[in-house]
């Protein structure tokens, strides 16, 4: 039978009567049972957490540093464990799932690092003669607990860099982890615990809309983060017009391959970069846009390593395209292609499907107006178009209503900062894919793709508040 998971509501684990089975993706096998938190459950982790802040914000930078560094060593212990747990409950190709659990561990001892190094400044404001004899200092404090929402596509990883800029800051944190791939998320709480973070000042609540909208409207959480899809963004940022919001939304991530590419490097890894994880990553390469002179080269090149790409059990260590989350996501991109196709785009690769396994598929002719052309894909889908100019294909970029991340392949210094200062994304990735990403950098979007940064110092100062001291010495 079935482990059954319970919610961590702030000091106590409780579960309720009503469950639901999480499915592996590849095959639909039950992997475990988690039973729903309840709405009584969910105002008792908001009155634990409020109480929770008045210890978690009075601990030393010592303390923090020591429970974020524990909890590294936590998931280090367990990265077998949890490596195999990513994989079942979302499908993730294992070898992807070890390189999450090992971010996780990065993720917490940044945090580790940044709880000793979280300061301010001194800042003269002997200015005038009016001001002089006086000194100001800053400093950051916490804001008070926070609530987050995270996706099923990084189940351990993307809830760290909720927690672990949490911990690091003395903020209370609650949870919703995804409908899809709890599990890891109540994996991560246990090793909070054992870490010895208060336990009020944690819980993890797997719960129905209706239940998680009062961790956005409730007063007492001022920090709402979530990591999802615009279109439930947005909306849950318009529920908390009075609450500090944090968004990490999607994306169509665009490739430029320009004229003087290393082709050895770019196809390979815009390969990857499009198809790894069957392309449920929010800065997975949607788009490509090769220069007119090295276009038939490159879509030869990058057809054939598109077709030689792993598929399937996501438990072989070989495997890099595995299934999509469910049958629905799978239904949903086989239509967003289909669209496609009909509005004028040409298949030059997929079509196949097994289950939820979709094979890498490659575009071309996509016309810019299509619904395809305008929406995340999020799937091992990807369209390969040419250009004639540096300008062309920075407005072509620019043209999508999301600016996550870009990747430009050049050797041209001034190409690539050109790009650096044209590009409407958060960040440019130069010679890689730009899927690319560490831990410690400031990540997020522009435009549709959100609002707010994470990586964990830019989070650390999301989730505090500066607050200024002047003296008269």
């Amino acid at each position: 039978m079935p482990k059954r998971y319970r919610n961590k509501i702030g000091q106590k684990w409780k579960s309720t009567r009503e469950a639901v089975e999480v499915r592996n993706p590849f095959g639909g096998r039950p992997v475990a049972e988690v039973t729903f938190a309840s709405a009584e459950q969910c105002e008792d982790a908001i009155a634990q957490a409020q109480a929770a802040f008045e210890t978690t914000r009075k601990m030393s930078a010592h303390a923090r540093s020591q429970v974020c560094a524990a909890v590294a060593a936590g998931i280090a212990k367990r990265a077998d464990e949890l490596s195999e747990l990513v994989t079942a409950e979302a499908g993730k190709p294992i070898q992807y799932s070890r390189g999450e659990v090992e971010r996780a561990t990065q993720t917490f001892l940044l945090a580790s690092e940044e709880a000793k190094r979280m300061g301010g400044e001194v800042i003269p404001v002997d200015i005038s003669e009016r001001t002089e004899g006086y000194l100001a200092l800053t400093s950051r404090f916490p804001r008070g607990p926070l609530a987050a929402v995270t996706p099923f596509n990084f189940p351990l990883n993307l809830v760290a860099h909720k927690l672990a800029p949490a911990l690091a800051t003395g903020t209370p944190c609650i949870i919703k982890p995804s409908r899809q791939a709890p599990l890891s998320a109540l994996v991560l709480a246990e090793i909070c615990e054992d870490a010895g973070w208060p336990g009020g000042a944690l819980s993890v609540l797997y719960c129905e809309d209706d239940v998680a909208e009062k961790l956005v409207t409730d007063p007492r959480i001022p920090t709402f983060s979530f990591t999802g899809s615009d279109r439930v963004g947005w909306m849950l940022k318009e529920k908390a017009p009075r609450k500090h919001v944090v968004l990490e939304l999607g994306g169509d991530a665009a490739a430029i391959v320009a004229e003087d590419a290393d082709l050895a490097w770019a196809v390979p890894r815009c390969a990857i970069g499009a198809f790894a994880y069957a392309g449920q990553i929010c800065i997975s390469v949607q788009r490509i846009l090769v220069h007119e002179s090295r276009y038939e080269e490159f879509l030869s090149r990058f057809l054939d390593q598109a077709a030689r790409l792993p598929v399937g059990d996501p438990k072989d260590p070989a495997t890099v395209v595995g299934p999509v989350i469910e049958e629905a996501a799978a239904n949903r991109i086989e239509a967003a292609v289909a669209g496609a196709i009909e509005a004028g785009a040409k298949r030059l690769l997929g079509g196949r499907r097994e289950g939820n396994l979709l094979w890498p598929t490659v575009l071309t002719d996509v016309p810019p107006e299509s619904a395809f052309a305008k929406s995340e894909i999020f799937g091992p889908v990807v369209s390969v178009a040419p250009y004639k100019t540096d300008e062309e294909a920075l407005s072509r970029v620019n043209a999508s209503r999301f600016g996550l991340q870009a990747g430009v392949f050049t050797a041209n210094l001034q190409r690539a900062f050109r790009a650096f200062g044209g590009l409407e994304v958060g960040g440019l990735i130069v010679n890689d894919y730009p899927m690319f990403r560490t831990d410690n950098y400031p990540y997020g979007g522009v435009k549709d793709s959100g609002m707010g940064r994470e990586g964990v110092r830019p989070a650390m100062d999301e989730l505090t508040d500066v607050k200024t001291l002047v003296i008269r010495t």
